[in-house]
């Protein structure tokens, strides 16, 4: 059974030419409302407010479980199932604390650094995640986005980390099915064991982090990690004092979203490699507050409030036309579509996407790509000489607006 939305199918039909280096930041910073990057602490109080009393709410029904199932008629299958439904819906709320404390990384929420830094440090400290070491990580993924050598972390293993896989042109189905295949169920096991701690053993060892630049077990706990700068040893310090994960995986990890190496890559390149998708609907706008409903326009725009974010999405679409990623995919379906497409990219090239577990890639790069040629606006091709070679201003626009509004 097919489940796949018409837009990803699209994508799948097309063969893919990157974002025209002619398109800078400035522009889709000059189609979004001016209003829309002003950040309220009012409001973001409403917001954390409303999603504390849904947290209490069901805190209060745990505690008078036994009382409410003796109106269903008692008995063990009945507060099984009253357990059940007390924890899927509070670990959505969970989530949402956890989506809460990443906008305050962002300085989303309030205009003053000094409550951002208060609210994430309290609700990622409650969640036990070190809110200073994966804020500062975070910071390095917004300004490398997909950047195959520089990106911190959601990078795709190479070929060359399976061991004994051989180079594209000499591997055969064999070695494929050998080193790469594997059973539904086992996938099936890899993808919960993943959902559940995949998160902490990245926090813990730096695991699907960059291994170039940090190594394979560098921790976000270590106030000495290559991870992080001498400036910021205090502020690890103090996130580890404090302390005595599927959503990411589905705004980056899809077999139709590219990745880049130096001479390839943009700022914005990067940034428009996220994918959009209405995650559990109304749940996920509403219970973690639109966070992989709006995640392109977050990737541009980080310190916009995330209530402001939709608008602000339909303010960019019509500038990138195909280059803005929706997926309408079932959720579960497309977590398990990614899970098994997405297995390896090559060593080298200087746009790449996932292959599969037979060593194919599910989308086609242009060949005019690869000819040193490039999209214009207008879909027709032009010739540039190292036209990627240098994006010091985009760049540049980054650095120095990060901690307020990137141009």
């Amino acid at each position: 059974m097919n489940l796949d939305a018409p837009e990803y199918s699209h994508r799948l039909s097309t063969d893919f030419t990157p974002l025209p280096t002619s398109l800078k930041p400035g522009e889709l910073y000059a189609a979004v409302p001016k209003h829309l990057f002003e950040r309220s602490t009012i409001t973001s109080s409403r917001y954390i407010l409303r999603h504390l009393s849904f947290a209490l709410v069901f805190a209060w029904g745990a505690y008078h479980i036994e009382e409410v199932a003796g109106y269903f008629g008692g008995g063990y299958w009945v507060e099984r199932a009253l357990w059940g439904t007390y924890w899927f819906w509070q670990s959505i709320i969970f989530t949402g604390f956890w989506v809460l404390g990443h906008e305050a990384g962002h300085d989303a929420l309030s205009p003053s650094h000094a409550v951002n830094e208060v609210i994430g440090v309290i609700l990622h400290t409650f969640l036990l995640t070190p809110y200073h070491a994966w804020r500062l990580t975070h910071r390095t993924h917004h300004k490398k986005t997909n950047h195959m050598n520089h990106d911190e972390t959601h990078l795709p293993w190479r070929r060359s980390d399976w061991t004994g896989l051989p180079p594209e042109k000499e591997a055969t189905e064999h070695d494929y099915k050998d080193l790469v295949e594997e059973t539904p169920a086992f996938t099936l096991f890899r993808l919960v064991i993943r959902q559940f701690i995949g998160f902490q053993m990245y926090i813990l060892n730096n695991r699907k982090g960059n291994p170039k630049y940090y190594g394979k077990f560098t921790s976000h706990y270590d106030p000495d990690a290559k991870l992080f700068k001498p400036k910021d040893r205090t502020q690890i310090i103090f996130s580890d004092i404090c302390i005595l994960s599927m959503i990411a995986l589905l705004t980056y990890w899809d077999p139709t979203v590219p990745y880049y190496r130096d001479k390839e890559w943009t700022f914005l390149r990067g940034a428009l490699g996220t994918v959009d998708r209405p995650m559990f609907g109304w749940i996920g706008r509403f219970f973690w507050f639109g966070v992989a409903h709006d995640h392109v326009a977050h990737h541009i725009f980080h310190a916009i409030p995330f209530y402001n974010l939709p608008e602000v999405t339909e303010a960019i679409k019509p500038i990138l036309g195909e280059y803005y990623l929706y997926d309408s995919t079932p959720t579960l379906y497309a977590l398990w579509r990614s899970f098994t497409q997405c297995q390896f990219v090559e060593d080298e090239g200087g746009v790449v996407f996932y292959k599969n577990q037979q060593g194919r890639a599910q989308v086609r790069v242009s060949p005019e790509v690869h000819s040193g040629l490039e999209p214009s606006k207008t879909n027709g091709y032009v010739e540039v000489a190292n036209a990627t070679d240098d994006h010091t201003d985009e760049i540049g626009h980054i650095e120095k607006d990060y901690s307020e509004v990137e141009l």
